[in-house]
């Protein structure tokens, strides 16, 4: 199992002996016999409701480079998903934002990667391009650019929907 997200999973941590190469399940190293786990990978991202619109950034980097998305990353080890959300919101758009609530989770078969997205508050700070993006801007939901993901066009329609249920609209 070659998976270019994480190289590491080819290779046991304890001796370096290859691993045995399977799709799903545990993956026992041919050389100590330890076994190791194929675990998916968690990110986050923030949908950040703005002066009408939400705030998207545009991505300068791959997968979907010159594309806009929600801010987003990985969670760090250690970090909860509120706090990495915050994190990724203020380094890829400047915002300082509280996480609020989730609107829900995704993943796509075969990617290695869960996307926990998050409903933000903007609490400060500037709408900004950060050190990953091309350039950062609020956009109307029904007049979306180019997004970066096959998903994030669902993630909004279900953060609609959350905000109808909360009785709140956008």
């Amino acid at each position: 199992m070659s998976d270019p997200f994480h190289p590491e999973s080819v290779y046991c941590p304890s001796c370096g002996g290859r691993l045995a190469q399977r799709q799903s399940g545990p993956l026992p190293c041919h050389s100590c016999g330890r076994i190791l786990y194929a675990d998916p990978k968690l990110a986050v991202a923030a949908i950040i409701p703005l002066d009408g619109g939400i705030a998207l950034v545009q991505r300068a980097i791959e997968p979907g480079l010159g594309k806009w998305s929600f801010p987003s990353g990985y969670v760090n080890r250690w970090e909860f998903p509120e706090r990495a959300v915050e994190r990724e919101a203020l380094e890829e758009s400047g915002l300082v934002v509280s996480a609020n609530w989730v609107v829900g989770i995704y993943s796509t078969e075969g990617s290695p990667v869960v996307l926990c997205v998050y409903h933000a508050e903007a609490r400060g700070g500037a709408l900004i391009a950060g050190e990953e993006t091309l350039a950062s801007r609020i956009f109307p939901v029904d007049d979306l650019p180019a997004m970066a993901f096959e998903h994030d066009r669902r993630i909004v329609a279900d953060w609609i929907e959350g905000l109808r249920l909360r009785g709140q609209t956008v």
